[in-house]
């Protein structure tokens, strides 16, 4: 476990992790670092010159804090924790493999804090908004629950795109986690259960992924993306969301007149409408598992407590072994997200109104807001030099608490309390941000300790880490029966990722900077994970109309091996052995 494979060294590596969420608080525009000064200084440029944070590999181990604490291209980006310092400063070199060790299991469990707070607060919120705003299911399915199931996607690139050094991370993750979604989790899907996919949705999402990975191809190949070339990315999305209604209304309408003349036989064709549930059912949360309230006439503090439960013991007498290890340590995640994250469900009578509760949240949400807000930088800021922000946060959530507490009955949520989805998606994105930094820095160490480009830790880690919901849930949906749903999910949801990841991304880091966004890939690899999803959508496009439609495992395996090949490739690639002649 010593050798020379082991020292560590670097890599300027994982900022598009899970960038997840930095996004939130710097895609306004605001300063970046646990202490309000930007990632990267101007200031110490002309103090101190700027090496590859990889360098520290080369130094003595006397030499190695010094430099991580000196080096610009060493800070983090943000954050509680600068995992640098605490791998090259306050570990002595021998105990290396044991501070690695350390950090992939805080690593995983930041994952499942992701997957926790996404699937069962941060979706719900999103799909009560969108029944709130009475949108139809073809338009949630594109919109709110794709900006749902992608988050971690979406958040990584608004904030890799923030630099030139990290945006390999981003399309790394973006390009990988397509290549996974089209190959594996496609694949596995028609393993588990051989179906006839619809030909139309079918054809009309390929299509539209095969244009915007043919536009990250071209903006690869330009070096930089300009603003007409980010508003090209959101304007196709906007293309693609007229065209499902379209493509909806039409069907409709077509099957209304097959209707209205009476036609026997009528072949069903499976609509968007029905497709688009998918990713509705993918990430949604059935409460009534975990949260059934009681039928006898709960006290205020039996409400409270029965509300902050996360563990439903008729439940947890009926699971496996498997599933209450995996559940002893989700329920710490699940008790901060209960006490800090309001979740409003429309599917119930009382739509998930908790009187305590929600006033507790009315005084809690929004202090996790300004305290987990740029990792806490405004919510210690002094207004005035008297009160700390956070103080007047509380002072002003506990009166309006006050006041909804007495005005409010425990058996009828408020006229208002659809305004609790709103404030429960906020808190559940920034507690996604507060997360997915953690996770970004730890990859960016890990990138440092074991050399890794940061493309080949988007297209594995952080590609693996964002999609494996997605794997879960579609065939989740598989073996219950709807390969379909899944199926269409697999093309869908990644067409938003790729067009409002890369564009909103380029768009707001031009807002910011008045200049267009540099891009720097790592060489050849950045190439060779275009050119695979290129070939993966290709294949699919070519193989699934010469079966008709009718996806067998013979073509599931044949995407399970592309992408084992693919990986092949890339690691290959990245180590070297695979090169432009001369390089």
């Amino acid at each position: 476990m010593a050798g020379r494979r082991l020292h560590p060294c670097g890599m300027r590596a994982l900022l598009g992790a899970l960038l997840v969420v930095e996004v939130v608080s710097g895609a306004g525009g605001l300063s970046t670092g646990a202490h309000g000064s930007p990632p990267f200084p101007a200031l110490s440029l002309n103090q101190t010159p700027i090496e590859d944070c990889r360098a520290v590999c080369g130094l003595n181990a006397s030499d190695r804090c010094d430099f991580i604490r000196t080096n610009p291209d060493c800070r983090s980006g943000g954050g509680y924790l600068d995992y640098l310092e605490g791998v090259f400063c306050h570990f002595p070199p021998a105990l290396l493999p044991l501070a690695v060790t350390l950090y992939v299991f805080w690593l995983f469990y930041l994952f499942l804090i992701l997957g926790v707070t996404a699937a069962k607060f941060f979706c719900p919120n999103l799909s009560a908004i969108s029944t709130t705003l009475k949108l139809s299911h073809n338009v949630a399915g594109v919109t709110f629950l794709a900006f749902g199931n992608g988050a971690p996607d979406i958040f990584s690139a608004l904030v890799a795109f923030s630099d030139p050094r990290t945006a390999g991370l981003a399309l790394g993750a973006l390009f990988g986690a397509g290549v996974l979604v089209t190959t594996v989790v496609a694949g596995g899907i028609a393993i588990l259960h051989p179906f006839t996919a619809a030909s139309r949705p079918f054809l009309r999402d390929i299509v539209f992924y095969m244009v915007a990975v043919f536009l990250t191809f071209t903006v690869l190949f330009r070096g930089r993306v300009t603003l007409a070339w980010a508003l090209g990315y959101l304007g196709l999305y906007v293309f693609y969301v007229v065209t499902v209604i379209l493509c909806t209304w039409i069907y409709r309408w077509q099957r209304r007149r097959s209707l209205a003349s009476s036609v026997p036989g009528t072949p069903e064709v499976p609509s968007d409408a029905e497709e688009d549930r998918a990713s509705s059912n993918t990430n949604s949360y059935d409460y009534g598992d975990e949260y059934r309230p009681l039928l006898h006439q709960e006290t205020t503090a039996e409400i409270l407590a029965h509300a902050l439960n996360p563990l439903d013991l008729r439940k947890w007498r009926s699971k496996s072994t498997y599933w209450r290890a995996l559940k002893v340590f989700k329920l710490p995640v699940e008790f901060l997200m209960l006490l800090t994250v309001p979740v409003v469900d429309p599917d119930r009578d009382d739509r998930n109104w908790k009187r305590p509760l929600n006033c507790l949240h009315l005084v809690i949400s929004p202090l996790v807001l300004v305290l987990t807000l740029q990792s806490g930088v405004y919510g210690v800021y002094e207004i005035g030099g008297l009160l700390p922000v956070w103080a007047v946060v509380v002072i002003a959530g506990t009166a309006l608490a006050s006041v909804t507490f007495f005005a409010t009955s425990n058996r009828k949520p408020p006229r208002l309390h659809w305004l609790f989805a709103f404030l429960g998606f906020l808190t559940s994105a920034l507690w996604i941000n507060a997360a997915a930094t953690e996770v970004v820095n730890i990859l960016r160490s890990l990138g440092v300790v074991f050399r890794l480009s940061n493309t080949v830790l988007g297209l594995t880690l952080l590609a693996w880490g964002n999609s494996i919901g997605d794997v879960f849930s579609d065939f989740t949906l598989a073996r219950q029966g709807y390969p379909r749903m899944a199926f269409s999910a697999c093309f869908g949801g990644i067409i938003f990722n790729i067009l409002v990841g890369v564009g909103l991304g380029c768009l707001l880091q031009i807002s910011r900077s008045h200049a267009e966004v540099k891009l720097e890939p790592d060489g050849l690899l950045a190439w060779v994970l275009a050119g695979a999803l290129g070939l993966s959508l290709v294949f699919s496009l070519v193989a699934v109309p010469l079966q008709c439609f009718q996806l067998s495992k013979g073509y599931g395996f044949c995407l399970l091996l592309f992408y084992l090949s693919f990986l092949l490739v890339a690691l290959l690639t990245e180590f070297g052995v695979i090169h432009l002649r001369g390089a």
